[in-house]
């Protein structure tokens, strides 16, 4: 299985996803969403691998969500907005293992929407999450607001993506996004450690166990289907273009001009 926007390797049972794109911040188009959702499907269903690392490259970032560069009111790929969302999102709860998201810098955007879905997220003391939707004429009207409203409150959900402030790993933890913080010298040691413990387990006692705590919000694959359609219309408004023309032009948006 070859692919070119992630890597893909088995560390002693843990599989490693790891999007390669450090020169885009991670950012993913519909081929990295793809190639993501081929490689859980490998991993979940290899008898040898008990547990799935979900990684970025290099220093810099986990992950900074869609490529804007691949937007323009639209992406590279399939589904509903040019992007396979609603798959990736759908195969990490799906997938019969758990899923750790390993954070080593910028967790922005959609990549804070990854963390928000995968069974564990381990932090790196120089991790950054946060969202920019408004900022940027976009929101993830699906996962990344209904279920992070479960995972870290009502309160605290709304005020990340209102306000579209950036939070450290500590206070990851302390909100509930993240398991636990690190320096960043044990990241990866920590991550493996996890996993390997996760691998020792009765895997399918695990696997009962994440489609059970999955039931309990299943019905929140529905918003997100329901959602993406709303943020396709969204995306071919001026106002929700004018977040990505400003980006472009490395000015403030002026939202409220086009706002109907």
């Amino acid at each position: 299985m070859e692919f070119e926007d992630i890597l893909y390797e088995v560390r002693n049972g843990v599989a490693w996803i790891t999007i390669n794109r450090p020169e885009k911040m991670n950012a993913f188009r519909g081929q990295t969403c793809d190639e993501i959702i081929r490689a859980l499907n490998r991993a979940g269903y290899d008898r040898e691998v008990g547990a799935i690392v979900l990684a970025g490259a290099g220093e810099k970032a986990f992950c900074t969500g869609g490529d804007q560069s691949a937007h323009n009111g639209n992406y590279d790929g399939r589904g509903t907005i040019g992007l396979p969302m609603e798959e990736l999102h759908t195969a990490i709860r799906d997938v019969p293992k758990p899923v750790i998201a390993r954070v080593q810098g910028f967790a922005i955007g959609g990549g804070n929407v990854l963390c928000t879905i995968c069974d564990l997220t381990i932090a790196s003391e120089k991790a950054v999450f946060g969202q920019v939707g408004p900022k940027m004429g976009s929101v993830d009207p699906g996962y990344g607001t209904a279920f992070l409203a479960r995972v870290v409150g009502e309160k605290t959900a709304r005020e990340i993506w209102y306000l579209n402030k950036r939070y450290s790993g500590q206070e990851a933890v302390a909100m509930g996004l993240a398991n636990i913080c690190v320096p960043p010298e044990k990241l990866d040691e920590t991550v493996q450690e996890w996993a390997e413990t996760i691998c020792e387990r009765s895997p399918t006692a695990i696997a009962i166990a994440k489609r059970s705590f999955n039931a309990d919000t299943a019905h929140q694959s529905g918003i997100a289907g329901l959602g993406m359609y709303a943020l396709k219309l969204y995306y071919d408004t001026e106002e929700s273009r004018e977040g990505v023309k400003a980006l472009g032009e490395r000015r403030k948006p002026e939202f409220r001009k086009y706002a109907k």
